[in-house]
């Protein structure tokens, strides 16, 4: 029997006889409710027992600069979160029918996503040439009268609660539409709020992530700095200069439902603000609807058309 046994190990390849992790890619925890011993990703910091389905907190991975400051709690539960996506199928004008009865939800998970919260300072000088334009009939004559003018703007900006996702695993673009969060519920940390929810420490660092947080608030920045240049018809920068720094940062877990969807032999994945409800995702489009959509647009331009030219004593053909 001995023998037989050895004869079936040497017929594997080695690197199946010996499974070696690093601590970067993954560690083990001891179940304490089942014993069960599981091996759980580096990042995971509260999951299920697989056994027993327990919820499990892992603390050696929550203390020091790993300890979240903040979190925003679940207010929506599992089956809420069910039937608001459900609802959100019905409402996809453009979507297949079958697609429209959400009957087919493969998963509803709930996690904790690592962000950083970024309060940002930004000074702002420009330097531009404005006109105003005046157009006056003299006579016979029209005139266009055109002055220029220096213009100077020093500005102080504060930007509070910037959110960039941390998670490497996540999708930016996803994360990025669920906001916002209402931040007026933000807690202060205790591991009680992970139980029975899936959750995962920072992988960067918000020094990595201080690039994207400047660059979500870059769109406001240009938007605030041109309304201040309101009342002239043109503006031209001669020199504008943006100095943008990191005055705090949090390191907070904010809730998500991750919904997988098993439609037409592919999986959909979306996301849901748990807070709000709010619902993300890219739906199958149906053909025929959306043929059927743009076929309607098209008529109704022609029948637009033929009746502008009927009332100017023309035809359109």
């Amino acid at each position: 029997m001995c023998c037989g046994n050895q004869e079936t190990i040497e017929n594997y390849p080695e690197e199946l006889i010996e499974s070696r992790f690093s601590e970067d890619e993954a560690k083990e925890y001891h179940c304490e409710n089942c014993g069960a011993v599981l091996i759980t990703e580096a990042e995971t910091v509260a999951t299920s027992c697989s056994f027993c389905g327990a919820g499990v907190v892992i603390a050696d991975r929550l203390s020091g600069h790993l300890a979240p400051a903040k979190v925003i709690p679940f207010t929506i539960s599992k089956e809420e979160a069910s039937e608001a996506f459900k609802k959100w199928c019905r409402k996809g004008l453009l979507t297949p029918k079958g697609f429209m009865t959400a009957d087919r939800i493969k998963s509803i998970t709930g996690m904790y996503v690592p962000f950083w919260l970024f309060d940002l300072n930004s000074k702002v000088q420009v330097d531009a040439v404005c006109t105003k334009v005046r157009t006056y009939t003299r006579g016979d004559y029209i005139y266009t009268e055109t002055k220029y003018y220096d213009a100077f703007r020093d500005l102080n900006l504060d930007y509070v609660k910037v959110p960039v996702d941390a998670s490497e695993k996540m999708n930016d673009e996803l994360m990025d539409k669920l906001e916002p969060y209402p931040y007026e519920q933000l807690k202060d940390f205790k591991t009680p709020y992970l139980a029975g929810y899936i959750a995962e420490r920072y992988n960067y660092t918000d020094e990595e992530l201080l690039p994207r947080a400047k660059d979500k608030i870059s769109s406001y920045i240009d938007s605030y700095v041109s309304s201040t240049f309101s009342g002239y018809h043109s503006v031209s920068y001669r020199n504008k200069q943006v100095d943008t720094r990191n005055v705090k940062s949090d390191y907070v877990l904010l809730p998500v439902w991750m919904v997988s969807y098993d439609y037409n032999k592919s999986e959909h994945t979306f996301a849901m603000n748990g807070q709000t409800g709010k619902v993300v995702g890219k739906p199958p489009l149906s053909k025929g609807k959306v043929a059927m959509w743009f076929g309607g647009i098209a008529s109704g331009t022609f029948l637009a058309l033929k009746c502008f030219s009927l009332f100017m004593g023309g035809g359109f053909w």
